[in-house]
Order: structure tokens, then sequence, then C-alpha cells
């Protein structure tokens, strides 16, 4: 189930609103069709108890010999008048009316004559039948009694209009013996809903998701902003700042950001001038070291001073270059097939058993184009030192591109394939000890392939040799 739900910011607070949005329009309607319910049930029995009422007038008035044919022209489907010299059956439950047929008889005795209004009879039917087989439920003194009572404004007193009751009969005796009844059903509240509300919800609904999905839109965009500096920044320390826009905690986390990009560019620059100053400084003595020992007399002590020289020279220079290698070189899109080979091409023509896969087609990714040569180029150039050899081919995939170099060497300890990254350090057991190198070469190409966001792994090949991959993500 949580597979389903969104994992971002943005799809989880929409999430939460959308859900607030569905639970309060089917609370509110709801709400409005129990209302609407209640309504049309009051108005529809205040009609019929001012119909009754001027009914009952009007046939007490008239001649008896008039009362039959008023009684017939009256009476339609809606509302049956009858009269009969015996009174209609009688509730066995009349000891404890209901609220809703005490306030029709209210207001019925205040509208009728005193007597009609002496012999009253007022029975409430409700919707289902008892379950005993007796009279309906809600019928005078049924399960009304309990109710709470809903005033109306038109009419003075309660007027209990909740429940399921919907037909109303009602009798009295006129001057001369005979009964008048009236049986009458009372309006529904209809439909629970109507396409009309359907439409009004519908758009209520749309209006408020758009403005959720704008507003939660308008929140989180910023972290994009920040996520996309973010990456820009482990590629490129002197990316631009971002803007500071925004709420004032979006505002106030730009500005922590871009302060943390100002020291690390501080940082860096303090560094490179730093080991730019070393350099120079270390180069002077060096010289003087290299005059001295070209006038030693022993030829053999000589060389081998000469060579350590030049050794701590070589050492300074890769320091340097090094710490440089976060230098502003600009970002620009780049085919890493035909830069990958251009170095391999270049490596073979000066001799070097260097190779490479064809690529199919062009790979152009926006990158640091000479940095990436020299890291590629440290890559075959230890392939070739150390495994005799170096088969350069080109990976692609929808998430990465892969630059992959096998070498047919003896491979590394896999104790030591981390280490090999670490500036400075050499293996002296499985490599050769007179290459000359600095052990820098692999921290040099590390750090230039995660200036990019990738990485390099080393891993020993089963048939020998070692693999070396230069991961970039696209």
């Amino acid at each position: 189930m949580s597979r389903l739900l969104p994992t971002t910011l943005f799809g989880q607070t929409l999430l939460v609103l959308l859900a607030g949005l569905v639970l309060s329009h089917l609370v509110g309607a709801w709400i409005y069709t129990a209302d609407r319910a209640e309504a049309v049930r009051a108005i529809g029995g205040y009609a019929a108890t001012q119909r009754i009422a001027n009914l009952a007038r009007l046939i007490d008035e008239a001649p008896a010999e008039w009362r039959g044919r008023i009684v017939a022209a009256a009476s339609d489907p809606t509302l049956r008048i009858s009269l009969s010299p015996r009174p209609p059956p009688a509730s066995p439950a009349t000891a404890a009316p209901s609220p809703a047929a005490r306030a029709i008889g209210e207001l019925l005795g205040q509208q009728l004559p005193p007597s009609l209004a002496d012999s009253l009879r007022v029975t409430v039917s409700g919707l289902f039948p008892s379950p005993t087989g007796g009279p309906p439920l809600g019928a005078m003194g049924g399960p009304f009694g309990g109710l709470p009572p809903h005033r109306m404004p038109m009419m003075a007193g309660p007027w209990p209009m909740t429940g399921s009751w919907h037909a109303l009969h009602v009798a009295m005796r006129l001057p001369d013996g005979q009964w008048l009844a009236f049986d009458t059903a009372l309006p529904e509240g209809g439909p629970p809903s109507s396409w009309r509300f359907l439409a009004a919800m519908a758009v209520m609904a749309v209006i408020v998701v758009l403005v959720s999905v704008w507003a939660v839109r308008r929140v989180t965009a910023p972290l994009g902003t920040l996520v996309g500096a973010a990456e820009r920044l482990g590629r490129d320390v002197n990316a631009p700042p971002i803007a500071e826009a925004g709420s004032r905690e979006m505002r106030q986390a730009a500005r922590a950001f871009n302060e943390m990009q100002g020291r690390l560019q501080r940082l860096l620059q303090n560094r490179t001038r730093m080991l730019a100053a070393l350099s120079h400084d270390l180069r002077t003595p060096l010289t003087r070291l290299r005059l001295r020992a070209e006038g030693v007399a022993d030829p053999e002590e000589r060389e081998r001073m000469l060579a350590a020289i030049g050794e701590l020279d070589a050492m300074v220079d890769a320091t340097l270059r090094f710490a440089r290698g976060e230098a502003a070189e600009p970002l620009r899109p780049t085919d890493l097939a035909a830069l990958l080979g251009a170095i391999v091409d270049d490596m073979a023509d000066a001799g070097l058993p260097v190779t490479m896969e064809p690529a199919a087609e062009p790979i152009v990714l926006e990158c640091h184009p000479m940095a990436l040569r020299r890291a590629i180029g440290n890559l075959l150039d230890n392939a070739v030192k150390y495994g005799g050899s170096a088969r350069a081919a080109i990976r692609v995939s929808a998430a990465s591109i892969r630059i992959v170099i096998d070498d047919d060497g003896p491979g590394i300890p896999e104790a030591e394939l981390r280490r090999v990254f670490e500036p400075f350090y050499r293996l002296e057991d499985s490599r050769s000890r007179d290459t000359g190198g600095s052990g820098l070469g692999l921290a040099i190409a590390l750090s230039i392939a995660q200036d990019h966001g990738g990485e390099i792994t080393l891993t020993n090949l089963p048939e020998g040799g070692l693999r070396a991959v230069l991961s970039l993500p696209r």
C-alpha cells in the first residue's frame, strides 16, 4: 500500500489537501441533504396543516347537504377526505402523542373553531412499518416521543421535523355527530442530490484542486531549485549563487546555501594559493640542491642525487596540479566518445598498446572536457604501466555514461581497491616501484569524477587483469 503513496513533498502535501477536500465535501453533502429533507418536510407539514384547517372550516360552515359534494370535490390523490358517522380507528398508543403530532395538533387547534378543536385527533405515520405488525412507526405515541424539537420560523412553538415520518392523519367530529377525516402524504426530502448540486460541488472541487496545486507547487518549487543548486555545486564550486526568493524559510535556506558556497570557494582558493606558494618556495632549495649535486665528482652518486631531486620536483608539480583540480574550467557540451577516441589515438600514436571499442553514436554530456581528459588519461596510463595494455569502451544507459578500461596486469588485492585512491598511496608489492609515479594519478582522476557527480570503481576480472570504470550521471 505504501508503494502507491507519493514519495515527493509535493505529492504528499497535495494528497493530504485532496483527502481533506473529499472528506469535507462528503460531510457537507450529508449535512446539506439532511437539512434539505428536514426543511422540505417542515414546509410540507405546514402547508398540509393550513389546507386541512381551511377545508375543515369550509365543510363545518357549509349546509349538511353540501358537505358530501365539497368532500368529493376537494379530495385528490394527495389529500383524501371522508365523512363517516363513526370515528376512525384510534391508535392503541394514544396516551403519549409524538412531538410531531402534538405540534400539528396545536397548530390546527389554533385555527379551528372550538367545536372542532375539542374532538381533534392527529396521527403521524412513519416511513417504515412496525416489525410487530402494529400501527406504523411514528404514529401517535410512537418513537418520536424522545426526539429533539425543530423550531420553524413561520410557526410559534416547536415543530419537530427530524425523523422518517411522511403521512398525516387528522380526524374531528362535526357538530351534527359526523366525523371528518383527512389523510395526506407529506413530501419527502427528495433525492439526496440533484445534478445542479453535483455540478456545484464539482466546480468547487476543481477550483480548490487547482488552487491547491498552485499553492503547493509555489511552496515546494524552491526546494527543487535548492536541489539543483546543490547538484551544480557538486560539479562546479564556482557555479552562480541561487536567488533568495520564496517564503521566509526558503530565503533563509537559500542565503545559508550561498554562504556555504562562498566559504567553500574561499577555502579552495586559500588551499590553492597555499600550495602554489609552497611549490614556489620548494623550487628554490631544489634548484640549489640540483646545482650542488651536479658538482659531485662521483658519477653514480651524482645520478642518484639528481634522481631524488627530480622525484621531489615531480611530486611538487603533481601536488600543485592536484590542488588545482577544481579550477574554474567552464562546463560545455562535449562528445565523450570523440574525447575518448582522441586520447586513445594520441597514446597509440606514441606507441603505447591502447585500443578502443568504436562507439555507435555521439555521446554528448555537459562537462569540464580538459579535466575529464586528464582523468581518462590517468586511468589509461595506469593500465599501460601496470597492466601492459589498455582496452577502452564506452557504455550508455538511461541514467549514466560509463567509460570502461581493462588491462592484462596482475590486478590489485581486494583490501587495497579503495586505498589506491588515497593521495600519495602506492602499492609496493603488486605494482612496480620503478615507475616513478607520485601516487596521485588515481586520486586526481577520482576527484575529477566526483566533481562531475560521478565515481570510479576498480574491479579484478575473473580471467585476470583490472577493470576501471568511470561513471558519470546523464
